[in-house]
């Protein structure tokens, strides 16, 4: 399932880096934490607020880069808003990324099937399979994801 190409360790405030990562297509989940709320506006939803709390982000990297390209971008805390959790990870930090070459990220939203879903259509307005790409993470829940490939420790 995921890489395990590179792994960082250390206190939790060990920043985290792509550049181990392969600069192959894939997906990857990413878990952040909030550390208090994050307001939200979804195209065509309400305006609402993400509490604050632990959360898994379902995404893909078709682009140039691929995996490094994109984890590195979201690991970076300033840049242009561009998607959904972009909002999260300029807020919050990101503590764990499961990179999977070839991976699909609707697969992995699957895999993780009975998380909750905090905020439907989040990072899935163009999915037809997925309510969200999103899904809290409640403590003490084991994820079937093995060790993820960048930690913070």
């Amino acid at each position: 399932m995921p890489t395990t190409a590179s792994s960082a360790s250390g206190p939790s405030k060990t920043r985290l880096s792509a550049a181990a990562l392969p600069a192959l297509a894939g997906a990857y989940v990413l878990a952040i934490e909030l550390p208090g709320p994050v307001p939200l506006r979804l195209a065509g939803r309400m305006a609402g607020s993400l509490p604050a709390g632990r959360f898994l982000y379902c995404g893909s990297a078709r682009g140039p880069g691929g995996l490094r390209a994109r984890i590195a971008r979201h690991l970076r805390r300033r840049k242009t808003l561009r998607w959904h959790v972009d909002r999260l990870t300029t807020r919050g930090r990101v503590v764990a990324v499961w990179a999977v070459p070839g991976g699909d990220e609707c697969d992995l939203v699957a895999a993780l099937a009975g998380l909750p879903v905090p905020v439907r259509g989040f990072g899935a307005s163009d999915c037809t399979r997925c309510a969200s790409h999103l899904l809290a993470w409640p403590d003490g829940v084991a994820l079937p994801l093995g060790p993820p490939t960048l930690s913070a420790g």
